[in-house]
């Protein structure tokens, strides 16, 4: 929030409309132990996502906006994030539009290609249509927003959410509306620089069958140090969902879509992670950086008998700007994107099998 404040600041200096336009192509190699075919093959290699980024501003009004290109079995073309904005002061400004949802650590808690669980429960990294107030001045930083609904496609009266969206968020029969957010952030320290956060979250969720409102609600606690060249970002989240489904239907747990597919997750839910780097700054020639870390997150399911999830991702980022380079290995238990059952790995699936994916992920920005 502070670098996008000071950018505003900087583009708002000029007299006349400002531009930038930028984007990325990534390619993406992938070795998962418990696919056999992609063993055998050595795993397989393939394109990822192309990505345009747009940036302009006039006057006290600016946009920001990202449009991913993604092969058509993960949802083709879409909307990452896109919003328009107006500088009230050097402290205060408004976004409308498909904003960043102001919730836990930003912009990750996480430093891998595979972001932390919480990404794969709907906060980490989410863009929701609506209105977002923001202010940093010295060292407090405030947020508050209202979310409509998620990034809707369909607007029928008993249309679904598409599943062809970024960020996971409620889909099937229910549907997410009029989301408060509140965050607030106050920094500390010089040499070790510190901040300590709390997030929160209350929502309501339309059942297309029942036609009656149920609630989510969510909050977060955080702390992230920076200290020479390290870093730890440290969060505690509970998120509980309460639909209003058919007399019958199950209410434990929850249908959430992204990437054009959809999956179940517990209704209930306690979110643990720790995330450790370091960078060692090169300089050399191509050589910019290598940064290290360990990202390490928990889901502690809340309905008895529910098998937690658990994902680690031990690997480095490369920089050799304009090219980065993401090299993890990724464990996962009871995670559907980490070998487990797809449906329902992140609910009521209890299997004890750890499932391992080495990744690389490659890519040109610009």
């Amino acid at each position: 929030m502070a670098s996008l404040l000071l950018l505003t600041s900087t583009l708002f200096a000029q007299k006349k409309p400002q531009y930038q336009l930028g984007g990325a192509l990534r390619f993406n190699y992938n070795y998962s132990d418990w696919k056999a075919g992609n063993t055998k093959r050595g795993g397989d290699f393939g394109f990822d996502v192309f990505r345009l980024n747009a940036k302009a501003s006039y006057k006290e009004f600016f946009l920001d906006a990202e449009y991913r290109f993604y092969p058509s079995t993960s949802g083709g073309g879409m909307l990452k994030h896109g919003w328009l904005g107006y500088r009230i002061n050097e402290y205060q400004h408004v976004q409308l539009g498909l904003t960043v949802v102001p919730f836990g650590i930003q912009p990750y808690t996480s430093n891998s290609y595979f972001f932390n669980i919480n990404y794969y429960l709907g906060l980490e990294d989410d863009s929701d249509m609506g209105i977002k107030y923001s202010y940093r001045k010295n060292a407090w930083e405030f947020a508050a927003a209202f979310f409509k609904n998620s990034d809707e496609l369909q607007f029928g009266s008993d249309s679904e959410s598409s599943p062809d969206r970024y960020a996971y968020d409620v889909g099937g029969r229910n549907k997410e509306m009029n989301q408060g957010n509140l965050q607030l952030i106050y920094h500390f320290g010089q040499s070790v620089k510190q901040q300590v956060g709390a997030s929160t979250l209350l929502g309501g969720l339309y059942n297309l069958d029942t036609e009656k409102i149920g609630t989510h609600y969510a909050m977060a606690l955080h702390y992230m140090v920076d200290y020479s060249n390290w870093n730890l970002k440290l969060q505690y989240a509970n998120r509980k969902l309460s639909p209003r489904n058919k007399v019958g239907e199950d209410r434990s747990e929850v249908v959430m879509s992204a990437y054009g597919s959809s999956y179940y997750i517990a209704s209930h839910f306690n979110l643990y992670s720790a995330a450790l780097a370091y960078t060692f700054q090169l300089n050399k020639g191509v050589w910019r950086s290598v940064q290290v870390y360990n990202d390490f997150s928990l889901m502690e399911k809340l309905q008895h008998g529910y098998a937690n999830s658990i994902q680690n991702v031990t690997g480095c980022l490369i920089d050799l700007k304009p090219v980065y380079v993401y090299v993890d290995c990724a464990l996962g238990k009871n995670h559907a994107w980490l070998g487990g059952d797809w449906e329902r790995s992140f609910s009521h699936n209890t299997s004890d099998a750890w499932g391992v994916r080495l990744n690389v992920n490659m890519g040109y920005y610009f």
